[in-house]
């Protein structure tokens, strides 16, 4: 789009009580942007959500376009230096999925680029301050989706999002954080070295302009936009009120996936995903399967751990072993007890399957499987 038209999207959302649903409101009554500039008050008013003080405001701000245009052109000088973009809601690149939810951004500011792979993609968001349980699922379960050709979808935050993006990264496939500053205002910051190897492998996006600072209201508008990019969204440890559970919310509004992982009922972060499941709005999820088999995916890649998994040879008592164990960690001899073994039988087979890389031993003689 145009610098004008920028300008007057720009100059139109700056009006107080004016969002990106009534900007679309506007436009397809009046056919244009251009449009607006020279319809009456009268012509205002009939449109949906357009009050009379509201029509008051815009008549009054349309008289500013020119300022706004200079504006417009320094803000965007500012972001091609940083090698960033811009796209609206008409331009062709302008994410599909984006596009149908209630009320989309009608600009985006984009560091690195959207690819055509990107339109099979999952949402993955949880706590700031994730348990070990919840790291190594996060790690889990995003590699395998990874692995399976999805972009991982996430909002750049401690905790969940910055282990769904390194691990994406670490597994050589794309991610994309939306985050709630502008983009030369990197939040948190000791995420700098992440926001860009994500800018070099994906895309970092936001609705808000250059200088914005991360203020706490940015934060769950910024959340319909990881949610309405994915083709569901997966919950990672979470208390009831926190910013992943809008993120679920804006989700079941737009007709898209939910799932969660169970956690332990005495942490208060599992509150979150196991309402979620206890009120039949998310699907349990224990491995990355439970979430493909769900999603129109159209493409899939061969995953290569479950591959490893078919060439490696098992005895009958060490594929007994990884039928009782999972992300989760056992101890020893409650592993022996649901195998049926004794205890320094199972230790021996779980020492051949650590060194086959199946199976991960922790302290305190605790198993999981990998």
């Amino acid at each position: 789009m145009e610098l004008d038209n920028i300008a007057r999207l720009k100059l139109l959302l700056s009006v107080e009580g004016i969002g990106p649903h009534k900007v679309l409101n506007l436009i397809s009554k009046f056919s244009s942007i251009e449009s607006i500039w020279h319809c009456t008050y009268n012509q205002l008013v009939s449109v949906d959500g357009i009050y009379k003080a509201l029509a008051d405001k815009i008549i009054a701000a349309l008289k500013n376009l020119e300022s706004f245009k200079e504006q417009t052109k320094r803000e965007l000088d500012k972001l091609f230096k940083i090698k960033g973009s811009i796209l609206t809601y008409w331009d062709e690149d302008y994410p599909a999925f984006l596009r149908k939810i209630y009320f989309p951004p009608v600009i985006l500011y984009m560091l690195g680029k959207f690819d055509k792979a990107d339109i099979d993609s999952l949402a993955i968001v949880g706590t700031r301050q994730p348990t070990p349980y919840g790291k190594k699922i996060a790690e889990t379960l995003t590699a395998d989706l990874v692995n399976n050709g999805l972009t991982i979808i996430s909002g750049l935050a401690r905790g969940i999002d910055s282990i769904a993006h390194s691990t994406a990264l670490k597994n050589n496939g794309r991610t994309i954080a939306v985050i709630g500053s502008g983009l030369d205002v990197i939040y948190p910051p000791e995420n700098k070295n992440l926001f860009w190897k994500i800018v070099e492998n994906g895309a970092v996006i936001s609705e808000y302009a250059l200088g914005t600072k991360p203020d706490a209201q940015n934060f769950p508008r910024r959340n319909r936009i990881i949610s309405g990019l994915s083709l569901g969204t997966l919950i990672i440890e979470t208390k009831l009120n926190g910013g992943a559970m809008q993120t679920a919310e804006y989700a079941l509004d737009q007709n898209r996936e939910v799932f969660a992982v169970p956690g332990n009922l005495d942490n208060i972060k599992s509150e979150g995903p196991n309402t979620l499941i206890k009120k039949g709005e998310a699907k349990l999820v224990q491995c990355a399967e439970d979430i493909l088999i769900e999603l129109p995916v159209k493409v899939k890649r061969l995953d290569k751990k479950q591959e490893l998994k078919k060439n490696i040879d098992l005895t009958l008592f060490e594929e007994k072993i990884l039928r009782v164990l999972n992300s989760t960690p056992k101890y020893i001899d409650n592993i022996a007890t649901e195998c049926s073994m004794s205890t320094s039988d199972c230790l021996v087979n779980l020492l051949s399957l650590e060194f086959k890389g199946l199976v991960q031993q922790l302290p305190g003689k605790m198993f999981i499987s990998v």
